[in-house]
């Protein structure tokens, strides 16, 4: 049987990264019956974090960025975790924490470079329900943080 999702993520032009190991006392990766719960990931950019505020140092453009790299990072993450992302039934649920001003009001839009690749990658199956918070800091200064539901 052929990998789909493989296939449409060398389409894209997207060659996975090796997961990340947890930060602290966690897995990246927790499994329920059959709901995948994975972690948050933060942003990174040649291998060590993204850092930036939006709405200071940072625009909406350059954070969607930061986003759609989180997005391929969580891609990986799954796939090791499953074995293969033809497991993937649909990706339920994503939350995105955006490190902003408090007079910054895109969060939303930054989250979308996830979600758009979430759904280049997963077509239907990668249409989720989602949340996006402006938040006062990350972890290690980055600047987006997003975590995922997928249902397998």
């Amino acid at each position: 049987m052929t990998n789909h999702i493989s296939d449409r993520l060398k389409t894209l032009g997207i060659d996975l990264p090796p997961p990340g190991p947890p930060a602290a006392s966690y897995v990246m990766a927790a499994t329920t019956g059959n709901t995948v719960f994975l972690s948050g990931h933060i942003a990174k950019k040649d291998g060590k974090p993204w850092v930036g505020k939006l709405g200071l140092d940072m625009d909406t453009e350059t954070g969607k960025a930061a986003a759609k790299s989180i997005a391929i990072d969580l891609i990986s993450t799954l796939q090791n975790h499953l074995g293969s992302l033809d497991k993937v039934k649909r990706i339920v649920k994503v939350m995105g924490l955006v490190n902003s001003t408090s007079e910054y009001t895109e969060q939303h839009l930054v989250v979308n470079g996830c979600s758009e690749l979430l759904f280049e990658v997963f077509g239907d199956a990668g249409k989720h329900a989602r949340s996006a918070f402006g938040v006062a800091q990350i972890p290690l200064g980055a600047c987006v943080e997003i975590e995922l539901i997928a249902e397998i």
